[in-house]
């Protein structure tokens, strides 16, 4: 067994044989897509019928924020630096204002490590701006009441693939197929719909290659170099 703390290391042990298959982030499946061949089988489908998911920008209610302008000088909490919300949204956000230079334009900016982190440090007041994905957001907001109390949305990116089982390209076809099927049939059975329930989704659907183009695109007009994503020690 293997673990891992950071997207990127993922999806670099896709490509050394180091693991054969995982669960990415978009940008992490479009990391691996792009840079190591790898293929997506299959994505979960949510209770509500949707597959994707968004990235939330917010700050605290009272915190004077309202727009880019606001945000000079004050502290940014980001997700990972290979995440389509927790890092993608705040940068092209920043770059579509004119900054192109994030750091030197905030007093501080730093990688939270899950999205749960970069929400509750804005409610604490750790941070003062966060990014997240929303059904991380929504989730938390159901647990704490003070989230959707105290804390307000900026902006959210489009929406991107959840996350997908992606696979080794040298991993055997018969292999591929086997996991590829085994998942987008699950809830034809009753134990199949049982893990599905635990897990809290309706069903897994087929993902292609096809659906990470729009992440690609994403990033590269957020100026995210997708190489360099892998090469860099930060989270």
């Amino acid at each position: 067994m293997k673990m891992f703390t950071r997207y990127k290391d993922v999806a670099n042990a896709l490509s050394s044989a180091g693991i054969e298959g995982a669960f990415l982030g978009s940008l992490a499946a479009a990391v691996a897509i792009q840079e190591h061949d790898g293929t997506v089988l299959a994505r979960p489908e949510d209770l509500d019928g949707s597959s994707a998911y968004h990235g939330l920008l917010f700050v605290r209610k009272d915190s004077g924020i309202r727009n880019v302008k606001d945000m000079k000088g004050k502290r940014l909490a980001f997700v990972g630096r290979t995440t389509t919300a927790g890092f993608v949204l705040p940068l092209y956000y920043f770059r579509t204002a004119g900054i192109a230079d994030y750091k030197s334009y905030l007093k501080d900016a730093y990688f939270a490590g899950t999205h749960e982190n970069a929400i509750r440090d804005v409610l604490d007041g750790k941070a003062d701006i966060g990014a997240a994905k929303n059904t991380v957001f929504r989730r938390l907001a159901a647990e704490d009441p003070r989230i959707g109390t105290e804390l307000k949305i900026l902006s959210r990116s489009p929406d991107v693939p959840e996350n997908t089982l992606t696979v080794r390209k040298d991993l055997d076809p018969s292999i591929s197929a086997a996991l590829r099927d085994a998942l987008v049939t699950m809830h034809n059975n009753p134990a199949g719909r049982t893990v599905l329930k635990e897990f809290g989704v309706r069903r897994f659907i087929l993902a292609s290659q096809k659906d990470y183009e729009p992440v690609i695109e994403y990033a590269r007009k957020a100026g995210i170099d997708i190489k360099h994503l892998l090469k860099t020690n930060d989270r």
